[in-house]
């Protein structure tokens, strides 16, 4: 039945208030289950966002001024803390390992490097500040909760400190490449692995020290690599097919009516190696070793030929005949060697043998033109040491001949002047002063062959005059020589033979005196005109040695000049003229201390 409004009773009144009318609830219209569980999850959703609201804003008050939670310095949790405790765990924790020496990983190189050398010091209050404010992000501020932030530390350094430091580590650090290598010990064959040369990068240095040394842990600092050719294969390959054979038994060289035998070690001695493309190593063998072992055994199968030279017979040159002769040529005997020892057996080379004509023949000689005198000279007045030094230089020079065009050097023709070969020590002047060594008065011998090749016409190809003025000798016409302790020419006479005919050089010692003659075919008469001194210098006054001390008045410096002219021999006209200036240092007065 429908619904249908009921109004009240006026019992016979009129009224204008309406009824109010509530309809009732039809059967299964009343709000259900599920709205009121979304009403009451509602409820708690709020609840709940109010509460975390609530804690995140008491967070942030009590966290405020400290450091954000999950934040590590150097290793050590600072997180949560208040700037003056992070600071102070931050000292406990760390600063002991300050006082220790760094653990540095350089290539291969394992060193220390003390931070107080290196001027590293920690700033605090600027590692902290690094670590920032604390978060308004919640998200930030939750996830910090379970995870952690690593801000490290603040260094600082001392430039100077750290740049001498890493350089000095450098001589520990730094390195050439070094190839890989066969060496022998005794006859056994040792394989050298090739090692990388490698440079500490000190500016990437600088930044990993400063960045990381207070961590506590080693440091690896950067290098630049140098690479090197050879491989370990490769040089284990040349020892297995190359060093192990050639040492494994002797080596045998057949000459003409005898054998010799080259031993193993004289082999390793002569082995070497250099890198080769692909890693591996090509074997190099010194043939003047392998020559130094077997020469000696076959000189009697060989015949040494002679130069023509002049001798000197009645006071007359006199050719001294040649000879030819016939000798092992080495280069190609010793070609097959490379192949050869590899072999562990049939280890044999042939020795090859060539004829070796003199260089000067006896018809050379004999058309030399050697007939006469055509310049001499003679010095005197030096010790028994000096003469002992001058007649060897003599014996050796006696009978040299200069062929048309040559130049002949003194030091050259002698050779190294030491102990070895009969030279003795003597007088020489070393810095204005006296003193002595192996070889002097050679300068003398010296002297004396430049003015006979003065006096002859020659050609001068070179030489010095000494510092100081030696009254013996004519100003500006002398010379003096030097060689250094291992026999190198230092300062030397030569001259040219730029005549059409051969020269011959021969020489007269006497315990006072020397003499040398040239011998050729006479162009020339020589004059020589000397000059005034100028331009004088006193001496300076010098300390002499402490010990065996010579005192000497010295002598003054001067300018000074000497004229050669040349004239026709056979018509007397002039052919030229030449003028030399000399200057001579003064030659200090050397003072000794009487106590």
């Amino acid at each position: 039945m429908p619904y249908e409004p009921r109004w009240p009773e006026s019992h016979g009144e009129q009224t204008d208030v309406l009824p109010v009318v509530r309809p009732e609830p039809e059967p299964g219209r009343g709000p259900g289950p599920a709205k009121r569980s979304i009403r009451k999850a509602g409820w708690i959703a709020g609840g709940v966002f109010g509460l975390l609201v609530a804690v995140y804003g008491i967070d942030l008050l009590v966290s405020q001024g400290s450091v954000p939670r999950g934040v590590t310095v150097a290793g050590v949790d600072v997180g949560g803390m208040d700037r003056d405790a992070a600071e102070q765990r931050l000292r406990e924790q760390i600063e002991p390992r300050l006082t220790r020496p760094l653990a540095v990983t350089a290539g291969d190189v394992h060193a220390t490097l003390p931070p107080a050398n290196a001027g590293l010091r920690l700033d605090w209050p600027q590692t902290l500040d690094q670590a920032g404010e604390q978060p308004l992000n919640p998200f930030t501020r939750l996830s910090s909760l379970f995870s952690s932030r690593e801000v490290g530390v603040v260094s600082h350094a001392d430039e100077a400190k750290l740049a001498a430091a890493l350089e000095s580590l450098r001589g520990q650090v730094d390195r050439e490449p070094a190839e890989g290598t066969v060496k022998f010990d005794g006859t056994t064959p040792v394989a050298v692995a090739p090692k990388p040369g490698q440079k500490l990068d000190v500016e990437g240095a600088k930044a990993t020290v400063v960045e990381k040394w207070a961590r506590g842990e080693t440091l690896t600092l950067p290098v630049t690599s140098t690479p090197v050719r050879t491989t370990p294969e490769g040089v284990q390959a040349a020892l297995e097919q190359f060093a192990r054979p050639a040492v494994s038994g002797p080596l045998v060289v057949k000459g003409e009516g005898k054998n010799a035998t080259v031993k193993p070690d004289a082999i390793a001695a002569a082995l070497s190696f250099e890198p080769a493309d692909g890693g591996g190593l090509t074997p190099k063998i010194d043939n003047a070793k392998i020559v130094e072992a077997v020469g000696p055994q076959l000189k009697s199968t060989e015949k040494e030929g002679k130069d023509a030279t002049i001798v000197f017979e009645g006071g007359k040159p006199a050719v001294d005949p040649s000879t030819d002769g016939r000798t092992i040529d080495w280069d190609p005997s010793l070609k097959p060697l490379p192949d050869v020892l590899k072999q562990t057996g049939g280890r044999e080379v042939a020795a090859v043998y060539k004829d070796s004509p003199a260089k000067v023949t006896t018809d050379q000689a004999n058309q030399l033109g050697v007939k006469e005198v055509v310049g001499e000279f003679t010095t005197g007045g030096f010790a028994a040491d000096s003469g002992t030094n001058i007649r060897v230089v003599a014996q050796k020079v006696n009978g040299a001949i200069v062929k048309p065009g040559e130049t002949f050097s003194l030091n050259g023709f002698t050779g190294p002047r030491g102990t070895a070969q009969g030279y003795v020590e003597a007088g020489v002047i070393e810095n204005g002063a006296p003193a002595r060594e192996v070889g002097g008065g050679i300068s003398q011998f010296a002297t004396t062959l430049y003015n006979a090749a003065y006096f002859a016409g020659m050609k001068d190809a070179g030489h010095k005059e000494h510092s100081y003025y030696i009254s013996r000798y004519p100003a500006a016409r002398e010379a003096t020589v030097f060689q250094s302790p291992n026999g190198a020419s230092v300062i030397d006479l030569k001259f040219t033979n730029d005549s059409p005919t051969g020269i011959a050089i021969q020489t007269i010692w006497t315990p006072s005196s020397i003499t040398v003659k040239l011998w050729g075919t006479k162009r020339y008469t020589v004059e020589s005109i000397p000059g005034g001194r100028s331009n004088p210098t006193d001496p300076p006054t010098k300390p002499g040695p402490a010990e065996n001390c010579h005192a000497s008045p010295g002598a003054p410096g001067f300018t000074t000049t000497d004229t050669r002219v040349l004239k026709d021999a056979a018509t007397g006209r002039e052919v030229s003229r030449s003028t030399r200036t000399v200057r001579y240092n003064p030659q200090p007065k050397i003072t000794c201390d009487p106590s």
